[in-house]
């Protein structure tokens, strides 16, 4: 089995080892396994958890809806809480994407307004 470093796995998940830690403490991340001396030890499965709450993370999901993913995975009892909570999510992240739609729109509207003005005065280096 591969492992590991907590540098190693902040790396490749983009987190802080301090995160990693503060995720652990806090029962989003399972228990990590340890060395004999001690040290963390991060196995292929910890990374992989590690870039899907990287996704929900950066969707948006708060800490506290993370903490009760990471409660919820360690128990296969909770399959359907599991995807209750990701289709909840993923209805968040439906909503935030029409409201950036709207805002694209809106902004592409008046760059298209600058463009015509643009052309009409026949000042095309602005």
């Amino acid at each position: 089995m591969t492992t590991y470093s907590p540098a190693e796995a902040a790396a490749q998940s983009g987190f802080s080892i301090d995160t990693l830690r503060y995720y652990e403490r806090e029962g989003i991340l399972p228990r990590i396994e340890r060395s004999t001396g001690g040290r963390r030890m991060y196995s292929d499965g910890d990374l992989w958890m590690l870039g899907f709450l990287r996704c929900l993370r950066d969707t948006g999901m708060s800490i506290e809806q993370l903490r009760r993913y990471g409660e919820l995975s360690r128990d296969e009892a909770t399959l359907p809480e599991r995807a209750a909570l990701l289709d909840e999510h993923a209805a968040s992240i439906r909503e935030k994407i029409a409201e950036l739609d709207a805002t694209l729109a809106r902004v592409e509207e008046k760059a298209d307004w600058y463009r015509k003005e643009l052309r009409r005065t026949g000042d095309a280096t602005t």
